[in-house]
């Protein structure tokens, strides 16, 4: 076993490991780096074992660079952005992993493992930037109002609980109070977020979303508040969604998915209606109404402590939960009606409806993932099916359970309709043995010649 782990092995190993890995001494001397950390810096190994860390990348000193810093502090950093200039003079953002090593108490060096989110970063600035060009220029509200385009007639369902959340937002779609809203995944929270800014005073406003989830924690501090030229390397001025959404609605969706460091400048925010850019001493004033959702109970979120409790309070001012569909299957068949219709008029198909049995196996399936999952059912059926009704062979597999169950009912008929085929079957080869002669065929089976007549009539012999 110890052979394995010979150092030649463990450098092939390395090798091979998709995140840059770098390891310095403690003069600050590169001693290692993998072909990951070769691709990131395009340099050769001639030109960098035994280089000081911040002669190979220049762009970086003693407070910028994370392998500095861990030697300095002896403490390690977990998962920090850091962003350089490589001698091509491409900008490069990695998220950084440093660990000092140490022997004796002594720090003999540290190693570095990064992951290159440069495509992530270009990616969101690029969408930064076109959102600053949308808002900034365009003056027109039905234009800056195009990404909100639900309202409530939209949200689907007759439904009790459905029925009392549609108007308690309403209700809430006139305050500018914080909104946070609780729903499983595939419930519909943008739908109802959107519907509650567009019967809102701001409807003519700006309506930004971001998921909190969709970005790096690193990138999110800078899409949300912005950055300014110098504030650290390669940083750049621009807006962020505050700047963007202001006198519109900003929605942050799996908001429970923010580091805690940020959601305490989100409480700031909340609390004093102001923002500072990444990098700047100065505070910019917003008015903006914030509307956040999760799909983790708050009070779920909050013990498990990736939630803070006095941020839950400031966004919880109203608080509203989306029922799942599994509470509301009486409200099934109206959405299926309503895909059904939508996909028809995207696929040009001519569906009519769907079967009795194909609908029993919908209502019985606990649907996890939701309105949404629904939706997928519908929409694949009508997209592979030529038919002009759903019949429960053409739902996909996660159904063939409840689908066999139902098989199994058909194979167990009812005793009268069971006993009147067999009957129908043994009058019939009768007939056909006395070449339906009627006294030898009463004869035959048994039976007054009467009943034979009432029997021949009743099934159409």
């Amino acid at each position: 076993m110890k052979s394995i782990f010979f150092r030649e092995n463990i450098f092939e190993i390395l090798n091979h490991i998709e995140e840059a890995i770098q390891i310095i001494d403690e003069k600050g001397r590169i001693l290692y780096f993998n072909k990951s950390a070769k691709e990131l810096d395009e340099l050769g190994r001639e030109k960098i074992i035994g280089r000081h860390i911040l002669e190979v990348y220049p762009s970086l000193n003693h407070d910028t660079s994370t392998l500095i810093q861990v030697m300095q502090t002896g403490s390690p950093i977990y998962e920090k952005e850091q962003m350089f200039i490589n001698y091509k003079g491409n900008k490069i953002t990695t998220i950084n992993t440093s660990i000092p090593i140490k022997e004796k108490g002594r720090i003999k060096g540290a190693i570095e493992i990064s992951r290159n989110i440069t495509h992530v970063r270009k990616m969101t600035e690029k969408i930064t930037d076109l959102q600053t060009k949308l808002y900034s220029e365009n003056d027109n509200p039905k234009k800056n109002n195009e990404r909100a385009k639900y309202t409530f007639i939209d949200i689907i369902g007759q439904n009790r609980k459905m029925a009392k959340l549609k108007a308690t937002a309403l209700r809430a779609s006139n305050t500018s109070s914080p909104v946070l809203i609780y729903g499983e995944t595939g419930t519909g929270k943008e739908l109802l977020v959107q519907s509650i800014h567009n019967a809102s005073p701001r409807k003519n406003k700006p309506f930004i979303a971001q998921n909190c989830a969709a970005l790096p924690s690193n990138l999110l501090e800078g899409i949300l508040f912005g950055t300014v030229k110098g504030g650290f390397t390669g940083a750049e001025d621009r807006k962020g969604l505050f700047e963007l959404a202001n006198g519109g609605t900003l929605f942050l969706d799996e908001i429970n998915s923010m580091p805690l460091e940020l959601q305490a400048k989100m409480l700031r925010v909340l609390q004093d209606g102001s923002i500072r850019r990444v990098g700047s001493t100065k505070t910019i004033d917003v008015n903006v109404r914030v509307i956040t959702a999760t799909n983790t109970e708050p009070e779920q979120a909050i013990d498990e402590k990736i939630m803070r409790k006095d941020l839950y309070y400031r966004l919880a001012v109203i608080n509203l939960k989306i029922p799942v569909l599994r509470e509301r299957k009486d409200d099934i068949p109206l959405l299926i009606e309503f895909f059904i219709d939508k996909y028809n008029k995207e696929l040009g198909n001519d569906v009519e409806g769907i079967e009795d049995d194909a609908l029993d196996i919908l209502m019985k399936y606990d649907w996890p993932g939701n309105v949404r999952e629904l939706e997928h059912v519908i929409q694949g059926v009508l997209a592979l099916e030529d038919t002009d009704t759903i019949k429960k062979e053409h739902l996909p597999y996660q159904f063939e359970k409840y689908k066999n169950e139902i098989n199994k009912d058909e194979d167990i008929r009812p005793l009268n309709s069971a006993v009147e085929s067999l009957e129908k079957n043994i009058i019939k080869e009768a007939l056909k043995k006395t070449d339906r002669n009627i006294t030898k065929t009463a004869e035959l089976i048994s039976i007054p010649r009467q009943t034979l007549q009432y029997k021949m009539k009743k099934y159409g012999l």
